[in-house]
């Protein structure tokens, strides 16, 4: 059809609709009890707000609705593709998904720093309240570790010296 039989009014410029954290190709998505709930009541949240929508039908309803729509859509890939991980009720002799981990900084750019990190999903993970997605540089080279074990982590073109101090 001829662009001249379309009203300026049906031109709806498309939703943006922002993407989730990623996961890298051929990773599981683990996650967390905590993670999957937080997951599902974000879902319960994008269902009301989908439900109170109160624009006039119209573009701007069109537009909202679209967006609620494919946020809910990109959290049901990611819970249907959730492999839960419960947490495990043994010693804590090695860092694992779900654990946290405190660590002291002992050679590099940060010498002297102590940090205090829970590895989790990559839809929990917020650096600000000390959770890191297992995905992360700094969680992959923590993993499998023991308590007291040196490890060397790259940051950019630093290295960096790390002693595991505790992991519960």
């Amino acid at each position: 059809m001829s662009r001249g039989f379309v009203r300026e009014d049906d031109q709806e410029e498309p939703v943006f609709i922002p993407q989730r954290a990623p996961i890298p190709p051929g990773v599981d998505n683990l996650m967390t009890p905590r993670g999957l709930k937080l997951l599902h009541e974000e879902r319960t949240e994008l269902e009301n707000a989908r439900a109170s929508v109160d624009s006039p039908e119209g573009p701007e309803r069109r537009r909202e609705l679209a967006e609620i729509n494919g946020r809910i859509a990109l959290l049901e890939e990611r819970i249907a593709s959730a492999r839960l991980v419960e947490p495990l009720d043994r010693p804590d002799d090695e860092v694992r998904f779900g654990a946290t981990v405190t660590f002291h900084i002992t050679a590099g750019p940060q010498k002297g720093a102590k940090r205090t990190f829970t590895l989790v999903g990559v839809d929990e993970a917020k650096i600000a309240e000390g959770r890191i997605a297992f995905t992360a540089p700094i969680a992959q080279a923590l993993l499998g570790k023991a308590t007291g074990e040196k490890i060397e982590f790259r940051m950019g073109d630093q290295v960096q010296t790390i002693v595991i101090q505790r992991i519960r």
